[in-house]
């Protein structure tokens, strides 16, 4: 890790381990590697003798993909404190990203952020971020070993959760030396791969392939380059008994065609529309969503859109032919 990101983290080691009272928040709909974050940290802390509150805006809802972890921690949004004394952020680029929690932020005495996204240019009192981490989660292992707590098996499934989401299963170009010996740890320490990977990637409600299909079956081929894309709407959930939550692994199934230089998966909301994007690497994603006012990575991002689905398409596929 770079010096300035030591320090920082020795500084938010120091912060946390004097507080009596820790409020730690991760980005709405969480994924892998916010909620595994925020739960580490949680169960950690609560070892450690610190009164904890946990949570994440609304929706208030966990895919049961993640029920294998330790989530007594989280309580919803509205029990969170109005004015922390000590806040502490994970996996979150911009004060929006935390929903209703951005209040809390704001009037928080101190606000810790830890985050990997190379679009976060910077909020809050100590900043803890590397874009060259693999993951958030990543950091969290470091700013325990700073605090002197140890990894127990429930933190480091957590922990485990996080790199192996944002890494995707070790294959993205994120996945370096570090991450694998912080990974190797992690297993010593008691987290078990294969109830991790079977849980993130094996694991959906049988309505999930209805959708599926319906996504897969509309997805599209655009050459020079490579642009595969498809579309959800509300409708494909009717009957399926999934939610949102579940349905994290729709995008990763378009980026497997062996065409796709750039994928996206454009959501149907109740109100505009929901934008995931994926790329091979030599298109940066991460910038075409940063122009939407969304973030993220170079190889993964997404952003929030109104408009016309043609409109979104369009946009898009000019911003990836420059």
């Amino acid at each position: 890790m770079k010096q300035a990101t030591n320090r920082a983290l020795r500084r938010a080691a120091e912060l946390i381990g004097s507080a009596d009272e820790l409020a730690l928040a991760c980005h709405v709909s969480p994924d892998g590697d916010a909620l595994g974050s925020v739960v580490a940290v949680a169960h950690a802390a609560s070892a450690a003798g610190k009164r904890v509150v946990a949570s994440f805006g609304s929706p208030f809802v966990v895919s049961e993909a993640y029920d294998f972890l330790d989530l007594s921690v989280l309580v919803p949004p509205s029990a969170f404190p109005e004015e922390p004394e000590v806040m502490v952020v994970f996996d979150v680029a911009a004060a929006d990203r935390l929903g209703e929690l951005a209040g809390a932020a704001e009037r928080a005495g101190t606000l810790v952020v830890v985050d990997h996204h190379i679009t976060n240019k910077g909020f809050g009192d100590i900043i803890v971020v590397d874009a060259e981490a693999a993951a958030a989660a990543q950091l969290v292992f470091h700013l325990i070993g700073e605090l002197g707590w140890p990894v127990t098996a429930k933190v480091a499934t957590a922990l485990m959760t996080g790199i192996v989401s944002d890494t995707g299963r070790f294959q993205y170009s994120s996945t370096d030396a570090e991450v694998l010996r912080v990974a190797a740890a992690l297993v010593e320490a008691g987290a078990r791969p294969e109830e991790v990977g079977r849980n993130l990637y094996e694991w959906v409600p049988f309505g999930y392939l209805r959708v599926s299909a319906a996504v897969m079956g509309r997805a599209r081929l655009e050459q020079d380059p490579g642009f595969v894309w498809s579309v959800l709407y509300q409708d494909d959930l009717s009957g399926a008994q999934v939610g949102p939550e579940d349905l994290d692994l729709l995008i990763d199934h378009l980026r497997i065609a062996r065409e796709a230089e750039v994928a996206a998966l454009v959501k149907e909301l109740a109100a505009g529309w929901k934008v995931s994007l994926r790329s091979r690497g030599r298109i940066d994603v991460g910038a075409i969503a940063a122009a939407e006012g969304g973030g993220g990575h170079h190889n993964a991002a997404g952003f929030n859109t109104d408009g016309a689905l043609e409109d979104i398409i369009a946009g898009i596929r000019a911003r990836i032919r420059g």
